[in-house]
Parts: C-alpha cells; sequence; structure tokens
C-alpha cells in the first residue's frame, strides 16, 4: 500500500463569498435595492465610517467543523487494476454575521428585512449562481438563518464596533481529501503444487486458484450470482463487490457460467494457470424460464 497526498486547488469559501454576494445582489435588484454593496469586511467603527452608499456586510465569524454531517467511511474505487481509498470529506459550516448600513435606520431596518427574506427562501445557493463563477472550487453550499455562535455584545466588542441588528448566517460545504491509499494489484490467481512426499516428482500435480468478477451489459457488478465450472464439477456465488474465486482447480481451459437471480446468465472461458475471468450477464430471453 502506498499513501499518497495530492492536495488539489480549493478557493471554497472565497467561492462561496462571490457565490453569496452574486445571489444577494441579484435579488435585491429585483425589488428596487439598487446600488447595494456587498462586503466581508470586519464591521469596526473605522471601516463603517468609509462608507458612503448602502451596504451588506457578510463577516465570517466562525468556521468550524459540522460534526453531525461528518463521514467516517473512506470512499474506494478502481482504476487500472489498482484500487484506491479516499479519505471522506470534511463538512465544514461558516458563520457570517450579516449587517445592514444605510443612512436612515428606517433604509436600514427595510434593506435588512429584504436580506433576511433573501437568506430564508434559500436553503441551497442555486447551481446556476455557483456555475457563474467558472474557476470555482465549490461543489455545492446550503444555507440556514441561525442561532449566533456567541453572545453578540461580546462579538462587537471583539471587532472594535458599536453593537448593531445583524442576522447570522450559517452555510455548509464539503472539502475533499487530496489523500489517496492505493492497494497493490488485487491478486486473483495461485497456484498449489501437491505430490505424495515419496512419489517422484513427475507425479506432482498442479492446482489453481482462480478469480474475477461477474456484472451486467452497465458494467455494474452483481452480488449472489451463481457462478459454475461445469467441466470441473465447481460452484459459488459472488460477493458484494460481483467478485468470485475457485480454489484448487486443474489445469486447463475452462468454461465458466453465471446465473443471477433473475435469470440473467453469462459465459466466458479461463485458460488455467495464469487466466482471470470477468463474466458479462444478458438479461433472460422473453419466455425463458427463469428456474
Amino acid at each position: 500500500m502506498a499513501r499518497v497526498v495530492d492536495v488539489p486547488l480549493n478557493t471554497a469559501i472565497a467561492d462561496l463569498d462571490d457565490a453569496l454576494r452574486t445571489l444577494l445582489k441579484r435579488e435585491l435588484e429585483r425589488h428596487g435595492f439598487e446600488g447595494v454593496e456587498i462586503a466581508f469586511d470586519a464591521p469596526s467603527k473605522e471601516w463603517s465610517g468609509k462608507l458612503t452608499g448602502p451596504t451588506i456586510d457578510l463577516f465570517l465569524y466562525d468556521l468550524r467543523e459540522a460534526l453531525d454531517r461528518s463521514v467516517a467511511t473512506p470512499t474506494e474505487r478502481r482504476g487500472n487494476g489498482l484500487p484506491t481509498v479516499t479519505d471522506p470529506p470534511l463538512h465544514l459550516e461558516l458563520t457570517y454575521a450579516v449587517t445592514a448600513w444605510t443612512k436612515a435606520v428606517e433604509d436600514e431596518h427595510r434593506l435588512l428585512s429584504q436580506v433576511l427574506a433573501v437568506l430564508f427562501s434559500f436553503s441551497e445557493i442555486p447551481p446556476d449562481v455557483i456555475r457563474g463563477n467558472s474557476s470555482t472550487t465549490l461543489s455545492r453550499a446550503e444555507t440556514s438563518v441561525g442561532r449566533p455562535r456567541e453572545e453578540k455584545a461580546d462579538f462587537w466588542s471583539s471587532v472594535g464596533g458599536q453593537y448593531k441588528a445583524s442576522i447570522d448566517l450559517v452555510a455548509q460545504i464539503v472539502i475533499e481529501s487530496g489523500a489517496v491509499l492505493v492497494r497493490g494489484p488485487e491478486v486473483r490467481t495461485s497456484t498449489v503444487r501437491v505430490r505424495q512426499s515419496d512419489a517422484p516428482r513427475s507425479t506432482m500435480e498442479e492446482l489453481h486458484r482462480i478469480g474475477g468478477t461477474v456484472s451486467d451489459s452497465d458494467g455494474l457488478p452483481l452480488a449472489g450470482a451463481w457462478i459454475a465450472l461445469p467441466d470441473a464439477g465447481r460452484w459459488t456465488a459472488s460477493d458484494g463487490r460481483g467478485r468470485f474465486n475457485f480454489s484448487r482447480v486443474p489445469v486447463g481451459t475452462h468454461r465458466v457460467l453465471a446465473r443471477t437471480a433473475d435469470g440473467a446468465d453469462g459465459e466466458a472461458t479461463v485458460a488455467v494457470p495464469g487466466g482471470t475471468c470477468d463474466v458479462i450477464t444478458r438479461a433472460p430471453a422473453r419466455g425463458r424460464s427463469r428456474h
């Protein structure tokens, strides 16, 4: 086994910012809120003092793993005969403090109300908004308007600003792992040579272990299929991944028959020693008995 780490390009957090900006500007303009700027700065007194127009600020103040969505099972894939195991993705929860900034309090409340309606209505950022950024590494983002992570009085003290009404927006995104465990090629054939201890070497008999897979015409593995070597009087069943094997198979060319519970069947040949066998089944002919 070999562990390969190839960290992919990831700009998911910045891409999430871009998607939120696009979504808010689009939805605000639909209702006449023209010229509203979308910012992501810390809402300090110094920052707010420089504003010249209506602004919505989304300040990312908390980022942590979403433990309720964490996955412990890695993903296994097969390619070029080698199985690879990828670590499960990291589910992240990002919390933004959303505030509205205008000259008049009434305008601020109107703007904040509309933003709340937008964020409450979209539980997931629309795919077309995400795809609008051609360089995005963000695949999906779920959102909710949730409770704050901390007391807001402490929050405003820490950012150096004056207390202000705000909305907490929680976004869920996924970060894929760049760590892959590559296993060695699967052993599907082996050879056992047997003879009596006092017999000459010419009486030695070779018995082989062979293996293969059974799948349907679309390449999907079939579990629980019946597999037989009729000429050798041997049979077995495929496992959950469509794999099967026979041990102590004599030298020669053998027919391999496969049949599923619903009557689909397939046939192949395998040369022993040295061969592996992959059987593709076909749907049962109309009118043929499935028993």
